[in-house]
Formats: structure tokens, sequence, C-alpha cells
């Protein structure tokens, strides 16, 4: 599975089109953005029904303001158009399959009836 480099073009096709889309929002200059790119390449090959995408926040700095992005690496979950995670810094290979897993066992349909009774409040 290649990471798909994310942009504010191809962004909200991206999320709205694949149940569970992994996004990495990262810069050259970072030194931990480098290590987890390892981690999340690695990943990526293991999990080929998930799509990882990147973020270089120096060329998309629309879509890092968006998502108030204050440290990188940042790590995103979106299932169903819907963010399910967010967690700076860089995981582990382990850590971030723990992440994984736990994101594939939510009960979306759950997820969306809380959101929903929520905005009704």
């Amino acid at each position: 599975m290649t990471i798909v480099t994310l942009t504010k073009d191809n962004f909200d096709n991206t999320i709205n089109q694949n149940p569970m889309v992994l996004v990495d929002f990262w810069a050259e200059w970072c030194g931990p953005c480098r290590v987890f790119s390892e981690v999340y390449h690695q990943a990526a090959s293991k999990y080929p029904d998930i799509v990882f995408g990147q973020i270089n926040i120096e060329e998309e700095i629309e879509l890092a303001q968006d998502f108030n992005v204050q440290a990188i690496p940042l790590l995103m979950v979106f299932r169903g158009n819907i963010a399910i995670y967010r967690e700076t810094g860089a995981l582990t290979l382990q850590a971030l399959e723990k992440i994984i897993k736990d994101a594939k066992s939510i009960d979306m349909s759950e997820l969306q009836k809380s959101i929903e009774a929520h905005n009704d409040e």
C-alpha cells in the first residue's frame, strides 16, 4: 500500500470515499516525523484495507490550520467522515497497531447516534 499525499484538493474526497483513513501531519524539518514515517510506512504495508495519508504542514497550511495542528507528528484517524482519534508524537508500531485495532472496533452506528443526540441538545 502506498501512502497518499493529501492536499486541500483531495482531502474531502479521500475521507468521504474510504471507510477508514489515517492521516499523518508532518514537516520535512521534523526529526520525530522522520522516525514516525518509518513506522507509518510499515503499518501501511500491513493494513491494505486502510488508506494512509500524509499532509506536509508547510505545503498544506490551510489544512494544518483547519485541524489546529500545533505539534507534529500528529496522527488523526477518520471513520465515516468522523475524526475518531488524534494524538501527537512519534508512535511505535505496536502503539499504532493498537490504535488501528481500537479504531476498527468502534461501533460507528452507536457513535453516530451519540453525535446526533449531542447535536440535538
